[in-house]
């Protein structure tokens, strides 16, 4: 019995010595299986030889070539040799990134482990500790997750590359991989977004700017924050002049340098005339197809943009509102026939702001929105013979009453409709609002092309309900196309500005053509455009916008205060509308025409005529008239509003008025005031 003890001990040593001989293997196999698969994944990290899987798209002009926009995905990168890269972006990046890149062996082991020991401290990835070689995994393979697992495959595979790969072959790749903001990824994709130059060519000031962008693309962007990105673009000066990379005197030079000015940078994607346009175009492709086969899906987009007319529209704007710190105007131009959208300026200068103010801003169309409440009359059989009261007027909408005053309290004594549209008489039109419904005119201002929500309020009538440039254009298209309004075959209801769509091997997307749908009758449609040719008359607001030797039908809109000015017309060619305010803010307008306010009938109907006039001798258009209208009998009937929708009255009813109406077209329901009831 004595000798079992030594037994057992040779058995528990035998156990270990197994135990000990098995971790061994294991770990070996797992150290050879993570050797081998790091070695595997090396190739996957040259940029050359990773399978691209973005292609970029583009927006052309109607001239199916002219490049408005780049469809560029998130990691459409030009790839550099390395002597296409100036060798002082080079220094500027390991400079500020990684003064001993050239010295250490891929890992900076002191960093990585006081990063992981936060990290450990922290239950998770808090800190960096990265190299250049590290970034450069990082953006070419491991992605953006932030774990200890990932930096652990950072360093294993930054050292295998240290271990097979150049130092400069490292740094130009990694040049090739990281984001310079402003959809610029890669050193060259950058040279040519901020400078307009190959990365070959960079001086000293524009590289140091670069090398400092990738900390913070937002915060230091030369665009949006200028001066962080100068403060910025110092401190990688003052660390190259530290390290000895470059001399004193350059430091000096390169500090003084100018940033590249904001109209100077090739912002992403836009290649073209139109900006603000180009912006719409990708935003009617992205709700459609998503961004992600928007942007890098190879799309080729024909647009409807007619860049001889645009640049017409920029010049009649500037023409007008030259100065920097004075009200700016949105233009919009749409063919009626067709729907497609041929100009749009949506602002003063794209890259101070790229609110669209054609489309993005809505503001209160004033009495340009008459029309609306007009074709509503129309359509429910009231003839333009219908008179109304002038001047200040109390109306009583349910719970209390409304006063309605003219301009400087005008009053014009009894007119009908056609003198009222081309007074713009704001008392007769709130009568006419009360009298049809405003929840009439929401539905007839939808029909005719208004795609945002309305109030059918009673003050929608005289404009206060705020719509779009654009959406004021193709409403008015429809008016111009005899009541037809114009969608799109692959777009629905909503503005034509694209015609057609290919992917990237030229196989055809979609052919977007334009869909006619009647929505006012051609005959009531003629009537209300005779009605607002008077506008443009002698006697209308709309004076200034008459274009000689032709026809011209439109409407004014000056809000209360000043605020917003409008001039929304059309030739049976050409829809434009046209409006002028301040974008920021609400600023009443009331000297900035020639010591005088801003009305309709200045700025916007100016700006408006001076388009037209040269886009129309553009387009080669030929003097055309409007159809006429034919002639409609008529009938006095008297009706009442006292229970709502408008009903004959059949006795002395309260709420009484007098209308003149198209034969067989008064309203069917009347209201028998002496017995009280109605039928």
């Amino acid at each position: 019995m004595p000798s079992s003890t030594p037994r057992r001990r040779i058995r528990k040593l035998r156990l270990v010595a197994l135990a000990a001989t098995l971790v061994a293997v294991a770990i070996s196999a797992f150290s050879f299986g993570l050797v081998l698969a790091v070695g595997q994944q090396l190739s996957g990290l040259d940029p050359a030889r990773q399978k691209p899987l973005q292609v970029d798209g583009y927006v052309y002009a109607n001239d199916g070539h002219s490049i408005l926009a780049i469809l560029r995905g998130s990691e459409s990168r030009l790839l550099d040799q390395s002597n296409q890269i100036s060798p002082w972006l080079k220094q500027a990046i390991v400079s500020v990134e990684d003064k001993r890149f050239w010295q250490r062996r891929g890992l900076d082991l002191r960093s990585l482990l006081r990063a992981m020991w936060v990290d450990i401290r922290h239950r998770g990835a808090v800190q960096g500790g990265s190299t250049i070689t590290q970034q450069f995994v990082k953006n070419a393979l491991t992605g953006d997750s932030r774990s200890i697992a990932r930096k652990l495959k950072e360093a294993a595979l930054a050292w295998q590359i240290d271990q097979r790969w150049p130092k400069d072959k490292i740094l130009t790749d990694y040049l090739n991989t990281i984001y310079f903001g402003n959809g610029a990824y890669g050193a060259e994709r950058a040279a040519r977004t901020y400078f307009g130059v190959p990365a070959a060519r960079l001086t000293l000031p524009e590289a140091a700017l670069l090398a400092g962008i990738p900390e913070d693309p937002t915060l230091y962007d030369p665009v949006r924050h200028p001066a962080a990105a100068l403060a910025r673009r110092t401190l990688v000066l003052r660390l190259m002049l530290q390290q000895h990379v470059i001399l004193p005197r350059q430091y000096r030079a390169a500090v003084k340098a100018p940033l590249p000015k904001p109209e100077a940078v090739h912002l992403p994607g836009l290649a073209g005339a139109a900006p603000y346009f180009g912006e719409y175009v990708k935003q009617q492709l992205v709700e459609k197809y998503g961004a992600k086969k928007v942007y890098g899906g190879g799309f080729h987009v024909t647009t409807t943009i007619d860049l001889k007319l645009q640049k017409l529209a920029v010049k009649a704007v500037n023409k007008w509102l030259p100065s920097p710190t004075g009200p700016q105007a949105a233009l919009v131009a749409i063919d009626p026939h067709t729907g497609a959208v041929l100009a749009m300026v949506g602002g003063r200068n794209f890259h101070h702001s790229q609110f669209n103010l054609a489309v993005q801003g809505e503001r209160q169309p004033g009495s340009s929105f008459k029309p609306f409440v007009l074709a509503t009359a129309l359509k429910q059989g009231i003839a333009p013979e219908s008179t109304f009261k002038s001047g200040t007027i109390s109306i009583f909408i349910g719970n209390k009453y409304w006063v309605v005053h003219n301009f400087e309290m005008e009053d014009l004594g009894v007119i009908d409709l056609a003198r009222a549209i081309q007074a713009s008489d704001n008392t007769v039109f709130a009568q006419l609002t009360r009298d049809v419904g405003p929840v009439n005119v929401v539905r007839t201002a939808h029909e005719m092309g208004i795609t945002r929500p309305l109030h059918g309020v009673f003050s929608i009538g005289l404009g206060t309900q705020a719509v779009s440039p654009l959406d004021m254009a193709r409403a008015y298209a429809t008016f111009a196309n005899g009541g037809d309004r114009v969608d799109s075959s692959a777009f629905g209801d909503a503005p034509r500005v694209i015609s057609k769509i290919t992917d990237a091997t030229g196989k055809v997307v979609t052919v977007n053509k334009p869909v006619q749908k009647r929505e006012l009758d051609p005959t009531l449609d003629a009537i209300l455009t005779q009605l607002l040719e008077g506008v443009v008359e002698p006697g209308g607001t709309g004076t200034a916008a008459a274009i000689p030797g032709r026809v011209v039908a439109g409407k004014t809109g000056t809000t209360e205060n000043y605020g917003d000015a409008w001039f929304v017309g059309y030739t049976p060619q050409l829809v434009t509308a046209v409006w002028v305010g301040y974008p920021k803010s609400l600023v009443p307008m009331t000297t900035q025409f020639h010591g005088g306010p801003v009305e309709g009938g200045t700025y916007p109907a100016l700006i408006w005529k001076t388009f037209m006039q040269s886009a129309l001798d553009e387009m080669h258009a030929p003097d055309e008239s409007f159809p006429s209208p034919p002639y409609l009998p008529v009938t006095d009937r008297a009706v009442t509003w006292a229970k709502g929708p408008l009903e004959l009255a059949n006795g002395p009813c309260p709420d009484t008025t007098t209308l003149v109406y198209f034969a067989d077209r008064a309203p069917s329901r009347v209201d028998d005031c002496l017995s009280g009831s109605s039928g």
